[in-house]
């Protein structure tokens, strides 16, 4: 909503909004080089022609620094909404595809685009209320980038205009009460962090953070996901009709964990077994994690696969 917006960020939207011609938020992303933008309006990012990556910003979250700079907070924790309580598959996997364009522009050191918009509820039932509608959406003429990373606490940076800035920590912790990024939620990949003990995660702990996340990306979509280990494969893939579509071995990594093998019995299970598949969980125990499935065929291209 405009009141939760710093007056400063909503004067330059209002300039925004009056200096050009009257268009809907959806044909303000179509003419910004995105030709299916119609059949994906409530999208949080898009890829553009010529690779360009165009991003939602909300107004409600901008930050202004000390030296007048804007930045954004991003949450990098896709399995929960900023107002609280968890998302369901749909709003996990939109947030999974912002964040994978938002990675992309981080890894190439680009910027990208923005839409910067208001909303006509309040910012933290964005998410939960089905009323939720697009109050002003403007296009920004100034580019941003991606100024930081941060898997360990769960956020990104996002900078308006020329990188080589940051805000202080005290800007961010300011701006992080705020709102819409959550505290970092406990979970079994940095349980030994929780006790105080060293922050990179054991691979048990990798590995038992891996099936979690994919127990839950299956049962997320109505599938069933039985335990299966030591049978060459870690879980059995089924539909509501008791089909089974997949047996599919599970590996993670992360920090400090950066590979995995293959047993004996996963390998010959590989041969065998025409539904057995590889999955690769990255940045498992995070809140950007990813996965990738691979046939028997595809091993060696999985990252982090050590043949020895």
């Amino acid at each position: 909503m405009d009141k939760e917006v710093d007056p400063r960020v909503l004067t330059v939207i209002d300039e925004m909004r009056l200096s050009g011609p009257r268009l809907t938020p959806v044909e303000i992303v179509a003419k910004m080089g995105v030709f299916d933008a119609r059949d994906k309006p409530f999208e949080h990012a898009w890829l553009a022609t010529g690779d360009n990556i165009i991003a939602t910003i909300w107004a409600e979250w901008v930050n202004v620094a000390a030296n007048g700079r804007w930045f954004y907070l991003e949450s990098l924790d896709v399995h929960h909404r900023a107002g609280g309580g968890e998302r369901n598959a749909q709003q996990i996997q939109r947030a999974k595809d912002r964040l994978a364009l938002l990675k992309r522009s981080y890894d190439s050191g680009s910027g990208f685009r923005a839409v910067v918009q208001t909303n006509r509820i309040a910012i933290l039932e964005v998410e939960s209320n089905k009323d939720a509608k697009v109050s002003t959406r403007v296009r920004d003429d100034d580019e941003w980038h991606v100024a930081s990373w941060e898997p360990e606490h769960k956020l990104a940076v996002l900078v308006r205009g020329p990188s080589g800035w940051t805000p202080t920590d005290a800007e961010v912790q300011a701006a992080r009460a705020r709102g819409n990024v959550p505290q970092p939620i406990s979970t079994t990949a940095n349980a030994g962090a929780a006790g105080g003990g060293d922050n990179k995660a054991s691979p048990e702990q990798v590995q038992a953070a891996a099936l979690e996340y994919v127990v839950k990306h299956f049962t997320g979509y109505g599938y069933k996901a039985e335990n299966m280990t030591g049978k060459g494969f870690d879980l059995e893939v089924s539909n509501a009709k008791g089909q089974t579509l997949l047996r599919v071995v599970v590996k993670g990594t992360a920090p400090g964990v950066p590979s995995f093998k293959l047993s004996k019995e996963e390998n010959d299970c590989s041969v065998r077994e025409p539904l057995w598949r590889l999955l690769v969980v990255t940045d498992a125990g995070s809140g950007v994690a990813q996965h990738k499935i691979y046939k028997p065929t595809e091993i060696n291209s999985a990252p982090g696969f050590d043949p020895a």
